[in-house]
């Protein structure tokens, strides 16, 4: 079909549904009592009796009524069901033909986009929390985790690591009440209306959105951080700003099984500092001071991670040398990492 014919379709859709203020009113009358006349449409509601005789042709020029040329006119209410079905059809037809023009936004490439659209950052969330193959950060309203706790609790049996913060604390159900291990690895509750909603997946895709935007307030708008290396800023503020001034829900309610992978290194030594078996790593960074990327393998020799977790450093024994690691943006390390292999034997 041609961008006129589609173009028409529209047009036409709209006017179908182009309802003006007497027409809804004057066809819920009909429909509520199924017979009336001009007189008692005028009755009911609240359109002057001048204009009834002109609302109800519309309406019967759309087919949603029937007409009888008694004295008085009557009106006569048709089955929604008999008046509606081509209506459905082609908002069907119209839907396939608006599919087949559509071109999906690219989700390879690095992007950093504004929105403000609830709907849109509600996509976007959904769309993070499913993409994530084996590390996922959430900041999230009890709503949105009801509204998510499908994905959620996929993510878990898929033996992603989940990170879930649920805000305000004063809305949040207690472990008691709800079952946080089905759905995270560890969850915390966070008071204060004004923190954030965000996810982070795999250290490559993240969303932040204020609470205003998904309330209807008047802060609108929501960060899309698609494969940007600023994305880490995201993950960041959640580990150092928002995760260290919460309180514990449930702690490690399960662990992954070796080997482990991780993109966030504050992330991935929390998890292993009670660990006592020997454990070797295959880290995909870049060079600290040049910039170049960089791989090391090798054994594990320290972990440090500061309680703030403003500091965090690995040490790693290779063939070659010792080489220190740390997190985006390291300056003080070797090497910073960007995504991080864990095994109980020794990789290559």
């Amino acid at each position: 079909m041609g961008s006129d014919d589609l173009r028409g379709r529209m047009e036409a859709m709209g006017d179908r549904f182009d309802f003006g203020e007497y027409e809804i009113e004057a066809y819920l009358a009909v429909l509520d009592h199924g017979e009336v006349t001009a007189s008692d449409i005028a009755d009911y509601t609240s359109i002057p009796q001048p204009r009834v005789y002109d609302t109800v042709r519309k309406l019967s020029d759309r087919g949603m009524v029937e007409l009888r040329e008694s004295r008085p006119m009557r009106v006569v209410a048709l089955d929604p069901a008999d008046v509606f079905p081509d209506v459905k059809r082609s908002l069907d037809v119209m839907v396939e033909e608006l599919a087949t023009r559509y071109t999906a936004p690219a989700r390879d490439t690095e992007a950093v986009s504004l929105v403000k659209s609830r709907p849109s950052i509600l996509r976007y969330l959904e769309s993070v929390i499913e993409s994530a193959e084996y590390e996922l950060t959430c900041s999230l309203t009890p709503d949105l985790l009801e509204r998510f706790e499908g994905l959620l609790a996929t993510a878990i049996e898929d033996d992603v690591t989940v990170e879930l913060l649920v805000t305000p604390a004063a809305d949040t159900p207690s472990p008691e009440e709800y079952d946080y291990a089905a759905v995270a690895t560890v969850a915390r509750a966070r008071r204060g209306l004004t923190t954030p909603v965000m996810a982070v997946a795999d250290g490559q895709r993240s969303v932040y959105a204020t609470q205003d935007a998904l309330d209807g307030g008047e802060e609108r708008y929501g960060v899309i951080f698609n494969r940007s290396s600023l994305g880490f800023l995201v993950s960041g503020f959640f580990s150092t700003v928002l995760w260290t001034t919460a309180e514990p829900l449930v702690e490690h309610a399960g662990r992954r099984p070796f080997p482990r992978q991780y993109a966030s290194i504050r992330r991935c030594l929390a998890d292993l500092e009670d660990e006592t078996r020997a454990l070797h790593a295959r880290i995909r960074g870049r060079d600290v001071v040049t910039g170049d990327p960089r791989v090391a393998v090798g054994r594990i020799a320290d972990l440090a991670l500061e309680p703030t977790a403003e500091l965090a450093t690995l040490t790693l024994v290779t063939d070659d040398d010792e080489v220190t690691v740390g997190g985006r943006v390291a300056a003080l390390e070797d090497m910073e990492a960007h995504e991080i292999v864990v095994d109980t034997e020794p990789l290559e």
